[in-house]
């Protein structure tokens, strides 16, 4: 089986309000905090290291992400399907790669994903769209980390601030998409980032300062993703990692449940 990592979207667009679980307004504009991590550097966390899961290293994003990690003194445990042997599409590697760590983690980031599998491409069209292709999406990119998150209350600290991140993408924005077509991919991304957000909800309840959120990286510069870049600008790896770790160290837990860019700026459902 040939799987194309993709987790980058074509279009860079920024809203500012999202659901946030744990306060009463339905909408927020993004957390100040957010918006002054992204102008800071990761020496705001005074130097404390963290140990932190990273699922998905061995593509693009997830290694570049283990190695920044490391760089900055942080314990990283790293998984992946070619390293590890963890399928996100097998429901028992899930469980024996999750269930043989040794927690918590103060961070949980989950760098997988795929744009084609088996050599299906994105869709252009409906007349394009095969039962195979989409469930073959739906298992990788939203099964596949919801099995992940089953483990979270586990893997994550209940008496201090943790974070559970996925990876999704602005195509899986409902109400960002203007252009159409890549029906599967924007189907699962949407799923994804549905069941974040549910995640998010119950474990505000047994982890109170746990932060559960998807992230969009942006457009980034790797072998796979090459053929889709076209005029989009797009950024190395590490300045991708740089950018979401920003994001991540500056999140509250009044921002858990919401879906946010690169820059910290929050992204419609």
């Amino acid at each position: 089986m040939r799987i194309v990592i993709r987790t980058r979207f074509q279009m860079e667009r920024g809203v500012a309000a999202f659901v946030c679980p744990r306060v009463s307004a339905a909408y927020l504009p993004i957390s100040k905090g957010v918006q002054d991590a992204v102008q800071s550097d990761t020496a705001g966390r005074g130097g404390v290291s963290a140990r932190v899961l990273v699922i998905g290293a061995s593509g693009g994003i997830g290694a570049a992400l283990s190695d920044t990690l490391r760089a900055r003194g942080d314990e990283v445990t790293a998984l992946s399907r070619a390293s590890d042997g963890l399928d996100l599409r097998d429901e028992a590697s899930v469980n024996a790669a999750l269930e043989g760590l040794t927690g918590p983690f103060d961070a949980v980031i989950v760098a997988t994903g795929a744009l084609e599998i088996d050599g299906a491409a994105p869709e252009k069209s409906l007349r394009a769209i095969t039962q195979k292709a989409m469930l073959d999406q739906f298992a990788l990119n939203a099964v596949g980390p919801a099995l992940i998150l089953r483990h979270a209350g586990r893997l994550l600290p209940r008496d201090r601030r943790a974070v559970f991140a996925v990876l999704s993408a602005r195509v899986g924005s409902i109400g960002d998409n203007r252009l159409g077509g890549w029906i599967s991919y924007r189907s699962a991304k949407a799923a994804v980032n549905q069941i974040v957000h549910t995640a998010a909800i119950e474990l505000s309840r047994s982890h109170p300062q746990s932060i559960c959120v998807a992230l969009h990286p942006g457009t980034v510069e790797t072998p796979f993703t090459e053929k889709y870049l076209g005029r989009h600008p797009a950024v190395p790896p590490g300045e991708a990692a740089d950018n979401l770790l920003r994001v991540i160290d500056g999140l509250t837990p009044d921002n858990s449940g919401g879906f946010f860019d690169w820059a910290g700026k929050a992204v419609p459902w």
